[in-house]
């Protein structure tokens, strides 16, 4: 489990692509190295993977196709910046929203506005998943805790304040590229549970 509050970002220094299989070297600082074990498992880009090999600074990671397929793991190239977060430790202090690094979408980025007084990302995802994606609710995007700004028929726009931008990649953000998207198990839970009680009522939730 996860929180969103993303600890680092961490450059890809090799990927070695197989059949159906990429293994990701990700540079980490002693301190994100801490405690690190094999089979532990941390958040890459919001992606729960499991550490495979710890050599120097270097942590590796199995992705395997069906990851690759459903997230953005799939574009990382040398140098690339990914969000890296460890796992929930019990006791520590949650800040942003509980979230399982299972990544249900990718959103692509419409728009990005920068301004002095402002930096906003509108991102366009699968209308099925707008149905949990509330305006003031939770959204993980790359990994990242965050409230929804604006919702839209297919999409939603993300207000990011700059200590946002400064712990992650998201100001790295172009039109065109996807971000992954997991959305709050709580709300999805509720308004399931909801449609279907409406549903057995012969009511219409979408009335």
């Amino acid at each position: 489990m996860f929180t969103g509050i993303v600890q680092a970002t961490c450059e890809v220094v090799a990927i070695n692509k197989k059949d159906g299989l990429n293994t990701l070297e990700i540079a980490m600082e002693s301190e994100l190295r801490e405690g690190l074990i094999t089979g532990a498992s941390v958040a890459n880009n919001g992606v729960c993977l499991t550490v495979t090999r710890i050599e120097d600074n270097r942590v590796f990671f199995d992705v395997m196709e069906e990851t690759l397929s459903v997230t953005n793991l799939s574009e990382l190239k040398l140098g690339s910046k990914v969000n890296i977060e460890r796992s929930l430790t019990f006791g520590t202090e949650i800040g942003g929203h509980i979230l399982s690094g299972h990544i249900h979408s990718q959103a692509k980025v419409k728009q990005v506005s920068h301004t002095d007084t402002h930096y906003d990302i509108e991102l366009e995802v699968d209308q099925k998943w707008m149905n949990y994606i509330l305006y003031k609710g939770f959204v993980g995007v790359n990994g990242c805790s965050l409230t929804v700004g604006k919702t839209h028929t297919n999409g939603f726009t993300l207000h990011l304040i700059p200590e946002t931008l400064k712990l992650t990649n998201l100001d790295e953000a172009q039109v065109g590229e996807y971000l992954n998207i997991e959305i709050d198990s709580q709300t999805q839970a509720i308004v399931d549970t909801v449609e279907r009680v409406l549903a057995q009522r012969g009511i219409n939730a979408s009335v």
